[in-house]
């Protein structure tokens, strides 16, 4: 119903994070979750502000909100190069999270952002290199290697 919302114009993304700010962490992160599924199709939605709101959630303890916010990231990072190294490295280090999902969520967002080939990806690239070297699970390491191999395609 929120997404929704967010789709039709009946609530923007401003307003449903001004109540995520101050509910508990299961409602902030269906609020991110609503956002995340509006901006696959509407990344535009998304302004600076609420940006920020989805890289600082990145520190947040609960996972889900972790892995809802990366998710924003990754479906409007093309929106907000200049504000793409603060989200690297929140999201670098979700990529070290016990989680699963935190860490696939992580390498998904990771992933569109070496697709947009900024000058991040000096450092990025190596980064990844040695995400890779660590991670266990398949899954995740695709997302990286699917990046890689489209950036490189680009």
């Amino acid at each position: 119903m929120l997404k929704n919302w967010l789709m039709e114009n009946q609530i923007n993304a401003a307003e449903l994070i001004d109540f995520a700010n101050s509910a508990k962490d299961p409602a902030k992160a269906t609020c991110i979750e609503a956002i995340e599924f509006a901006s696959l199709t509407r990344p535009e939605i998304i302004n600076d502000q609420d940006f920020q709101f989805m890289i600082d959630s990145l520190g947040s303890k609960a996972p889900r909100v972790k892995w809802e916010s990366a998710k924003v990231i990754g479906n409007t990072a093309h929106l907000f190069k200049d504000l793409l190294e603060p989200a690297i490295n929140n999201l670098i280090e979700n990529t070290a999270h016990k989680g699963t999902v935190v860490r696939w969520s992580a390498a998904f967002a990771l992933g569109e952002i070496l697709k947009l080939k900024t000058d991040h990806n000096q450092t990025l690239l190596p980064a990844v290199g040695s995400i890779l070297e660590k991670e266990e699970k398949n899954s995740i390491k695709k997302k990286y290697q699917d990046a890689i191999r489209k950036m490189e395609k680009k």
